[in-house]
């Protein structure tokens, strides 16, 4: 979550309240955070220097203003430009994928190469589970449950095939684009 934080301060300085509204406005299509995390993430990002107060509000509540350090900006494109790691593939590409155009345009396609060699990596894994399937046996007793555990695969498989292709769709159009 820091580092969707760090995008979004980015693009602007904003409060606690701007970005639980931007969570809800967009972010919130892949990555789903209370108003309580996001302030716990603020205040770690704020305790290890990667942001500061930019101002605060006089007045009664002091609302305060977030912008990002320069160690902020150097942890973000680190974070855009490095592997994608963790288990929720899916969030942690179209996390990339939301902040892609504050990368350089030349940076922007070993990203996406990047994310496309995870999503080939981790169907491959599906596949050979699959493949490992066909030659279980399995009790009559368990047979419904089996169908539907092998059905979460298939959709699970049908949903990476679908998101490699899609991304090295996007990879194409920005390479045509650099050559």
């Amino acid at each position: 979550m820091a580092h969707v934080i760090l995008g979004l301060l980015l693009i602007a300085p904003q409060s606690l309240y701007d970005l639980v509204k931007g969570f809800e406005a967009g972010v919130g299509l892949f990555y789903s955070a209370s108003s309580g995390s996001i302030k716990r993430a603020l205040d770690t990002l704020l305790a290890r220097g990667a942001i500061e107060v930019a101002s605060v509000e006089s007045g009664g509540r002091g609302r305060k203003v977030y912008r990002p350090t320069e160690a902020g900006r150097e942890e973000f494109r680190a974070w855009m430009t490095g592997e994608t790691t963790g288990l929720d593939l899916e969030t942690a590409a179209l996390s990339r994928l939301y902040f892609l155009g504050l990368l350089e345009p030349a940076e922007r396609a070993p990203v996406l190469r990047r994310l496309v060699a995870r999503i080939e990596t981790d169907l491959a894994a599906l596949s050979d589970l699959d493949r490992h399937l066909d030659t279980v046996d399995v009790a009559e007793e368990h047979r419904d449950i089996a169908a539907h555990q092998r059905a979460t695969l298939d959709y699970g498989i049908a949903s990476h095939r679908f998101m490699r292709d899609w991304f090295r769709s996007l990879l194409d159009q920005h390479e045509s684009r650099n050559d």
